[in-house]
């Protein structure tokens, strides 16, 4: 009945101070830009960045939080230390997870958490 997902959005303040970190840090590669969005292909998958107005009080509550958002990664501690070298802000280290896998946590320029994933790998 579906199809698949296409298009993730996430709502930041400050498109300009963004468009730099998911290029230049995080390695996206853009499709799409003007003053309101900002569209990157992640695989099948796109990323929209959507410009919030932080005087929107209806608005404001969708930026700066737990965003859902993983990007898989073959070696979580590689990219880990990549992005700390880059300036990016982690809440802490990779850390391993019940089901076998490992999550680290990241923020954005406008403090919108981002996750790495590293999957286990099949016995």
């Amino acid at each position: 009945m579906l199809g698949t997902i296409d298009t993730i959005r996430l709502f930041v303040f400050d498109l300009k101070k963004s468009i730099p970190f998911y290029t230049d840090v995080l390695g996206n590669e853009p499709a799409f830009q003007d003053e309101d969005c900002a569209i990157f292909q992640s695989g099948t998958v796109k990323l929209m960045l959507e410009r919030v107005l932080p005087d929107d009080a209806d608005e404001e509550e969708m930026v700066g939080r737990f965003t859902g958002i993983s990007f898989a990664v073959q070696d979580i501690r590689k990219a880990f230390a990549e992005l700390q070298a880059r300036k990016v802000q982690f809440d802490g280290r990779p850390e391993i997870q019940p089901w076998g896998g490992a999550l680290a946590h990241f923020f954005d320029p406008d403090g919108n958490v981002l996750t790495l994933v590293q999957y286990p790998t099949p016995d």
